[in-house]
């Protein structure tokens, strides 16, 4: 009458080796960061003059952005080995001194020959938005808003890209949502066309940069 009971524990012990041979599930892997600027060095970003443009430098841990009286700024050199769509960039910037845009990032939309601006205090200090949305600029379009930055003090933005959509924080509050499909993305005619396709420019503005990271996302649904 034992036999029974021994047939059952036996039965169980393989049910439960089945269970423990079976390899578990592999997680998916989380999206790797890239930090763009580390801090240490500028060995990554290539400055440049378009005539009248301040210098760029490490300072401190930071990239100061000199003021000039253009466009200045730096290009990321690795651009090409970074994703076109489907990515978020986050930076803290701050304005040093100056009356205009303290964070011009400009970055691809699709490919490395469509690029537009993202603008933070422009025309005068406080217009934020994209340059350009079907030729529009920042101050025109619907990406347009205006935000109160003050000197000295640092501001955290996020940029998200997909094939559909450009978004944007500041801080904790999105301030940019805007559908692009159907729509022209290009950055502004002028020197900033000089600074395609990823950088970190100002206008006639002195700024500090840290803390620059890019992100590849899942195109959210």
């Amino acid at each position: 009458m034992k036999f029974p009971i021994l047939t059952a524990l036996l039965v169980l012990g393989t049910a439960f080796a089945t269970a423990e041979d079976k390899p578990a599930a592999a997680k998916p892997e989380a999206a790797k960061e890239i930090l763009l600027f580390n801090g240490k060095s500028l060995d990554d970003w290539e400055s440049v003059d378009v005539g009248g443009s301040g210098e760029v430098e490490l300072e401190g841990g930071l990239m100061i952005i000199n003021q000039g009286e253009n466009v200045s700024g730096a290009i990321y050199k690795k651009a090409a080995a970074l994703p076109t769509t489907n990515y978020e960039i986050t930076l803290e910037a701050k304005r040093m001194q100056g009356v205009d845009f303290f964070v011009g990032l400009t970055f691809p939309v699709g490919d490395l020959k469509h690029c537009a601006t993202l603008i933070c205090g422009g025309w005068g200090g406080s217009v934020t938005g994209i340059s350009c949305i079907d030729s529009m600029d920042a101050s025109d379009n619907n990406t347009s808003s205006y935000q109160r930055y003050k000197d000295d003090e640092w501001y955290t933005f996020k940029l998200r890209v997909t094939p559909k959509n450009i978004s944007v924080w500041l801080g904790d509050k999105q301030i940019i949502d805007e559908d692009i499909e159907g729509k022209k993305i290009s950055v502004r005619s002028g020197p900033i066309e000089s600074y395609l396709p990823l950088s970190l420019t100002t206008f006639n503005t002195m700024a500090a940069i840290r803390n620059v990271k890019l992100t590849p996302i899942t195109e959210p649904k």
